[in-house]
C-alpha cells in the first residue's frame, strides 16, 4: 500500500528492513528504478535498487549496508546510474536498534542529478568566462611589455607612455574582473559586507559621471534635483553600482546617457537612461542573472553584482523603457532617516 507521506517527498525514498527486503518505496523512487511500489515491496533491496557504478558493480555490492563497521550510521552521497543511463545521487541512513548492534533498517534517498549537472555547467561557464576575460588583457600586457623590452631604445617617450597607459588599463580590467568574481562569491554565500553611512549621493554621482566621461566620447549628463536628502549608503559600493550601470549604458546604448537623481518618498531614485534600442521586456529579468551578456561581450557579472549590492542596502533596481527610446535603469536607494 502506498504511503502518502513518502509520496509527498520530492526525492525518491526506498526503505528496507533487517532482512534486506524492501518495506516501503515512494512513487518517485519507483519511477526512477523502473518499477512500481506494488512490485518492489517485499523484494530484495539489491533487486529493486538496480544502480550501476563506474566499475559496473551495484550500489549494494559496493556499499554493503548490512555489513562493515558497527559504528557506521550512513552512506555518503554518491553518483550512480539508473537502468536507463541517467545519473542519480544516492545517500543512505543505516538504522540500528541498539548502539553498535546489527543494522535493522536501511533508508535510501535518490535524487536526480540535474541539479549537479546545472552546477557543473555553471562552473564550466565561470571557468570559460574567466579564461576569456583574462586572456584578452593579459595578451595585451604581455605584447606591450615584450615590445618595451625589445625596442626600448627605438621608441619615443610618447610611444612608451602610450604603451604603459595601455598596460595599466588592461591591468585595471583584470583587477575589476577579480573584484566582480569575489563579490559574486560573497553574494552567493551571504558573506557580503557593506558599511553604509550618511552619504551625499549627488556629489558621489557627479564624481562617477566625470570619471566615466573622461574615458569615452559619448556625452553623459547629470541632472540632480535641488535639496536632495542624504542617503544611507556605503560610498564605495554606491560608486561601484553607478559606475557599472553608466558604463553599460555607454557600451550598449546610443546617444546621450542621462543620469538623474530625485527624491521619491523614503528613497532616492537614481535613473540611468540611454537612447539606444532598449531591452525587450522578456529579457529584463535575465540582465540581473550571472553570465548573461549581449553580443557586446563582457563577463556577464556586473549587473548581477549591482542587483546584489542594491538589495544589500535595502533598495531595489529595475529596467524600464526610456522616453522617447532606449533603456532606463531605475535604482531606488533608501534615504538616511529611513
Amino acid at each position: 500500500m502506498a504511503d502518502p507521506a513518502l509520496d509527498a517527498l520530492p526525492d525518491g525514498v526506498v526503505i528496507a528492513g533487517d532482512d534486506g527486503r524492501v518495506t516501503a518505496i515512494n512513487e518517485v523512487a519507483a519511477r526512477m528504478l523502473g518499477t512500481t511500489t506494488a512490485r518492489a515491496v517485499g523484494r530484495e533491496l539489491d533487486d529493486v535498487v538496480r544502480l550501476v557504478g563506474p566499475s559496473g558493480c551495484s550500489w549494494t555490492a559496493a556499499n554493503t549496508p548490512y555489513d562493515g563497521l558497527a559504528t557506521r550510521t550512513g552512506v555518503p552521497e554518491q553518483a550512480w546510474l539508473l537502468p536507463d543511463g541517467r545519473e542519480v545521487l544516492v545517500t543512505a541512513r543505516l538504522h540500528r536498534a541498539a548502539r553498535l548492534g546489527p543494522v535493522t533498517g536501511v533508508a535510501l534517498s535518490l535524487r536526480t542529478g540535474r541539479g549537479r549537472a546545472r552546477l557543473d555547467r555553471e562552473r564550466s561557464d565561470l571557468v570559460a568566462t574567466v579564461a576569456h576575460e583574462l586572456r584578452s588583457p593579459l595578451s595585451g600586457v604581455k605584447g606591450f611589455v615584450q615590445a618595451l623590452l625589445l625596442r626600448w631604445d627605438r621608441l619615443t617617450d610618447e610611444q612608451r607612455k602610450l604603451m604603459l597607459q595601455t598596460v595599466q588599463a588592461d591591468a585595471d580590467r583584470v583587477t575589476r574582473l577579480i573584484g566582480e568574481l569575489l563579490d559574486v562569491a560573497r553574494l552567493d554565500t551571504g558573506r557580503l559586507v557593506v558599511q553604509p553611512r550618511v552619504t551625499d549621493l549627488t556629489a558621489l554621482s557627479r564624481r562617477v559621471v566625470d570619471s566615466v566621461a573622461a574615458a569615452t566620447a559619448r556625452p553623459i549628463a547629470l541632472e540632480a534635483a535641488d535639496g536632495l536628502p542624504p542617503a544611507y549608503a556605503d560610498p564605495d559600493r554606491f560608486a561601484q553600482v553607478l559606475t557599472n550601470i553608466v558604463e553599460n549604458a555607454v557600451k550598449h546604448g546610443a546617444g546621450t546617457v542621462r543620469v538623474g537623481l530625485r527624491a521619491d518618498g523614503r528613497h532616492l531614485a537614481i535613473t540611468v537612461a540611454d537612447e539606444g534600442p532598449g531591452i525587450p521586456a522578456e529579457l529584463r529579468g535575465l540582465v540581473f542573472t550571472k553570465f548573461w551578456t549581449t553580443s557586446g561581450g563582457g563577463s556577464g557579472l556586473g549587473m548581477y553584482v549591482v542587483n546584489g549590492l542594491v538589495r544589500a542596502h535595502g533598495g531595489s533596481v529595475e529596467i524600464r523603457d526610456a522616453e522617447p527610446a532606449g533603456a532606463l535603469v531605475d535604482v531606488r536607494w533608501p534615504v538616511a532617516d529611513s
